[in-house]
């Protein structure tokens, strides 16, 4: 006879494991003592961070950049989460006001150097290397045809056709009225060449990808960053 069964109580519940956790749970966990759980919402969110940062900013280096640093910052202010909205949605929006900021620091920069620099404002551009090298790759087309709408329509697109995020959601994480998200969602569709996609045959879901080594640098950097030790060192 067990001992549960012979003292009258019962067996304790089984533990989940905590990449079962949600969110919330995994943040008041990492609050009350257990930081390294951390990496956990790091690689749940990295592919909606990026999706995001990469819309709206159009490069890759920099998206990662904007990843790392609104992880740090979500991180270093936990304690003003109030759980009014998702953590998802919290943490999004911090990731999008970081990429916005970067984006309009970088037209400063470039209005400042036409303005000194104005004999080359007629200049033939040069071709985007990395347009060529993505010239015979479908997907990559896609990314391209994203990149040329402007960044309020482009954003919103991201978020609801290849995020799959509800209309709620994206007005939250980019500090917008629903109504807004939906008009710009409109938008954003009438740019975009329907043919495109048909002639391509390219799922949504499948552009700006982030995974693999990418991931685990980005996670093995902020870890840095915070100084924490990360699951695999507990």
């Amino acid at each position: 006879m067990s001992t549960a069964r012979a003292t009258g109580t019962a067996a304790p519940a089984p533990v989940p494991p905590v990449e079962a956790l949600s969110d919330e749970e995994v943040v008041r966990r990492v609050r009350g003592g257990e930081p390294a759980l951390f990496e956990i919402l790091m690689r749940r969110h990295n592919q909606r961070l990026y999706r995001v940062a990469r819309a709206i900013l159009r490069d890759e280096a920099e998206a990662e950049d904007v990843m790392q640093q609104a992880y740090v910052s979500a991180y270093a202010h936990l304690d003003q989460f109030e759980g009014r909205a998702r953590f998802a949605t919290w943490l999004t929006r911090i990731a999008a006001y970081e990429a916005f900021a970067r984006r309009r620091r970088r037209v400063r920069h470039a209005e400042m150097e036409a303005m000194e620099q104005r004999e080359a404002a007629g200049a033939v551009r040069e071709p985007d290397p990395e347009r060529q090298a993505y010239a015979g790759e479908l997907r990559h087309a896609l990314e391209a045809a994203l990149d040329a709408i402007p960044a309020a329509y482009r954003t919103v697109f991201v978020l609801r056709e290849v995020q799959g995020l509800s209309t709620t959601e994206t007005a939250g994480c980019l500090g917008i009225s629903e109504e807004n998200a939906k008009t710009r969602l409109h938008r954003a569709r009438s740019l975009l060449r329907e043919e495109l996609f048909s002639r391509a045959g390219l799922v949504a879901g499948d552009v700006f990808l982030f995974g693999g080594g990418r991931c685990d640098r980005v996670v093995a950097t902020v870890l840095g960053r915070l100084g924490l030790p990360g699951l695999s060192g507990r």
